[in-house]
């Protein structure tokens, strides 16, 4: 006769959380897709936000964009949709603050 042991965290997680095989990029859907996107967005301008040693011309030069056209490709995407964006708001978002006091402080 087995006895009746408390379960432990694994076995109620996994009784709970129905397990998921890996998927590829390409059997994503278009809502999982575009959620994934932006989350590697965010962390791609968290990133950039704290490495203020990187300059834009060292951007360009090696990946052929910087931190200007990220907030460019941001405004163009959003006229896609219909929506209007300051460029310059936009900027000072990615930057984390305004491009001017980034370009004073930061820039070699």
């Amino acid at each position: 006769m087995e006895e009746n042991k408390p379960q432990t965290e694994t076995q109620t997680q996994s009784k709970t959380q129905p397990q998921t095989q890996p998927q590829t990029p390409a059997e994503l859907s278009a809502e999982q897709r575009q959620a994934i996107e932006a989350a590697v967005f965010q962390r791609l301008v968290a990133h950039l936000q704290k490495r203020v040693d990187v300059q834009n011309i060292d951007l360009m030069n090696l990946s052929g964009f910087c931190r200007n056209c990220l907030s460019k490709w941001f405004c163009e995407a959003a006229a896609q949709s219909g929506i209007t964006l300051d460029y310059n708001e936009v900027r000072t978002d990615i930057y984390a603050m305004p491009y001017d006091t980034w370009k004073a402080e930061y820039q070699k």
